[in-house]
């Protein structure tokens, strides 16, 4: 399989990753434009498994090593079990997320949802495999932690300023309180859920018979995808706003709402593997699962800038909440800074 050989190219991946963990709900913006966010999520878990497929066979299969095959009937099945639970569980979380941006767009579920996650991943990562200067880890994720806060309060204070200078009356006002809500409580569900989802990436490759980082990838894919319909499904027939959905409704879809499923699933899944296999380098030149993570999670800087300046996520907001949007920024940069340097002062 091919793996990056110096700390510089595992670096890179990582920084591929955040692009791409960053970039896709672009395509779920465009999306929906055309159709919600449940029809969307059959192609992009499509997309998902595509990409893993093609690469298993690619990249998994050529260069030194163990190929995807050989590795995949060597291995236990109770790494196979971790790395499609690890599927699971992402994909609900993924799901929540993509809720919490219908409902409050991608400026508030990336910051809150994915900075939960980060806190999380990188708590439980460095318990099960320790790497890197525990005070700078932890200091960064305590900063996240206050990013996600910010976050939370400028989006309530722009919601409320917007409740105000519409002036709804009755049940409008209750609605748009209720949804603001929503999008909050759907972003904390779905970071406790993603935060989970990569340590059980890294029990599924620990041990002599571990998953190498394409193997676990196909399995991981096959995870999103199965699960995908019964998830699914509930999320059609319980909505988190609009009217229950039938399936037929999927077939009546245009061919770019479809492709821009699945652009969105192999842009993610790209961003994945490359992750994966940044997190699997020789031990000389890696990073480490729990920098890895976090690194990656960078994406969520870089789609709340697209939902702030290419969506208008928060058009004509005040001063006082630009002001904090801004301290989010900063909080969240200096958070994921301390967590990138802290394998360079290890043992210090």
């Amino acid at each position: 399989m091919i793996l990056p050989t110096t700390y510089l190219s595992a670096l890179l991946l990582i920084f591929f990753t955040m692009l791409c963990w960053g970039s896709w709900a672009n395509t779920l913006k465009l999306a929906g434009k055309q159709w919600r966010f449940e029809l969307y999520y059959f192609d992009y878990a499509f997309g998902v498994l595509l990409t893993a497929v093609v690469a298993a066979f690619t990249f998994g299969s050529l260069g030194d090593g163990i190929n995807f095959l050989d590795n995949l009937m060597i291995t236990g099945y109770r790494q196979i079990a971790y790395g499609f639970l690890a599927g699971v569980v992402f994909n609900l979380a993924n799901l929540l997320l993509v809720a919490a941006i219908a409902v409050a767009g991608l400026a508030v579920a990336f910051p809150i949802g994915i900075g939960l996650a980060l806190v999380v991943g990188v708590v439980w990562s460095y318990s099960l495999n320790p790497q890197g200067n525990p005070v700078l880890l932890f200091a960064g994720a305590a900063l996240v932690l206050g990013a996600i806060v910010v976050d939370a309060v400028a989006y309530r204070s722009h919601a409320a300023a917007g409740r105000r200078a519409e002036q709804p009356a009755g049940k409008k006002a209750a609605a748009q309180r209720k949804s603001g809500a929503k999008g909050i409580i759907l972003s904390l569900a779905c970071g406790l859920l993603m935060g989970s989802f990569y340590p059980l990436v890294e029990m599924s490759k620990a041990g002599e018979l571990g998953l190498g980082p394409y193997a676990v990838g196909f399995v991981f894919a096959l995870g999103v995808f199965l699960s995908t319909f019964p998830f699914n499904l509930v999320f059609m027939n319980v909505p988190v706003e609009g009217p229950p959905l039938r399936f037929i409704e999927y077939f009546r879809g245009k061919i770019p709402a479809h492709l821009l499923g699945i652009a969105g699933g192999v842009i993610w899944c790209a961003g994945t593997l490359a992750n994966f296999a940044a997190a699997s380098a020789p031990q000389e030149v890696q990073v480490g699962p729990a920098i890895s993570y976090a690194v990656g999670q960078g994406a969520t800087m870089v789609s709340a800038l697209w939902g702030v300046l290419l969506w208008k996520e928060f058009k004509g907001a005040s001063g006082g909440v630009t002001a904090l949007l801004l301290l989010m920024f900063v909080l969240f940069v200096a958070g994921l800074g301390l967590i990138s340097v802290a394998p360079l002062y290890a043992g210090r």
